[in-house]
């Protein structure tokens, strides 16, 4: 069962909560998410190893591996659709044609004893039905040649090619049936900065030739500062905050966001050394009342202990931060 969608609207998650059941304890992976993306647009989530950013795309992907893992609560709709109402088939009729993800790793990503081409047509020939093999071999070329790789290297193996060209390879797969929301995983880690540019300029490149809808999970706010239109900072399950990256760069309201900004090397600032936020993430399967960045925080008081809610400071500008929200200070 659909729901009206607000116009422009790509892609809408409410109260998104999602936990993982193992012998030690629950482990609450996502705790209560909302975010909305437009047609077209970008939204970076950005934070620690281990912050859920991970675990928010398998979520939306429906492949969040269960057991141990479950959606405990929430909707997500794409397009008015809510995908937590699909069973396995229609999903598996979704991945890859509606909604496509980059996994972090394309040496996992790929299968070794297939040509780079076939596995391209292998997607190509599971949603485009009535198509033939020869007009998907065809199609699986375009979409090479798309990405900056010779249509004449079809028949080679993933370990015929550089790092940087099986990221392509997987980027390629992702792209071949035109997908509406395109979610990137570290799509450039392992990657030397040369090819970090030329993976992102391309995705960039079919972005804007495909008008498609991306979200780019990273902790590299130099990738979301070309890259996003939005941005999400997603710390132990939450979002802590969320708006324009104007917003979040010029004006950062939280002071996990602030950290992360002063955890980086400035050109415009001569700093003797950078300056880490101290601490650890809090253990998921046992999570502090109130504000879980509160044991991390210079500015947590009493009222840290209670528990926060995502408050618009300023239009479209949300942060999580009763006692230092909308008190950021400019990078400019």
């Amino acid at each position: 069962m659909g729901k009206t969608t607000e116009s422009g609207k790509m892609l809408e998650i409410r109260d998104l909560t999602i936990h993982y059941e193992t012998d030690e304890g629950i482990c609450h992976a996502v705790n209560h998410i909302s975010l909305d993306l437009e047609k077209g647009k970008t939204i970076g989530l950005v934070g620690e190893t281990g912050a859920g950013k991970t675990t928010i795309a398998l979520g939306i992907m429906g492949l969040i591996p269960n057991p141990p893992g479950r959606v405990i609560g929430g909707e997500i709709f794409l397009q008015g659709e809510n995908l937590l109402e699909k069973n396995k088939h229609e999903m598996q009729k979704i991945r890859g044609k509606k909604i496509s993800m980059i996994f972090q790793d394309p040496m996992t990503a790929l299968n070794p004893i297939d040509t780079v081409g076939d596995q391209i047509r292998e997607v190509i020939l599971l949603h485009e039905h009535g198509l033939s093999k020869a007009d998907a071999t065809k199609k699986a070329c375009e979409v090479l040649e798309m990405v900056g790789i010779p249509a004449e290297r079809y028949e080679e193996y993933p370990h015929q090619f550089s790092g940087g060209m099986k990221q392509r390879i997987v980027i390629a797969i992702a792209l071949a049936c035109n997908p509406e929301l395109l979610i990137a995983d570290e799509p450039t880690t392992a990657l030397d900065v040369t090819i970090q540019a030329q993976v992102l300029d391309k995705l960039n490149e079919l972005k804007e030739q495909l008008r498609t809808s991306m979200i780019m999970i990273t902790h590299d706010l130099g990738i979301v500062a070309e890259m996003c239109d939005q941005v999400a900072i997603v710390y132990a399950g939450e979002i802590v905050e969320m708006g324009s990256v104007w917003d979040i760069f010029d004006r950062p309201g939280h002071p996990y966001t602030l950290g992360l900004f002063g955890s980086l090397p400035s050109v415009a600032e001569d700093k003797p050394r950078l300056t880490p936020i101290p601490g650890l993430m809090p253990d998921p399967m046992n999570l502090p009342e109130g504000c879980s960045f509160a044991p991390r925080c210079e500015h947590a008081c009493e009222q840290c202990r209670k528990q926060q809610t995502l408050e618009e400071v300023e239009d479209g500008h949300w942060v999580r931060c009763g006692v230092f929200g909308g008190k950021g200070r400019s990078h400019a």
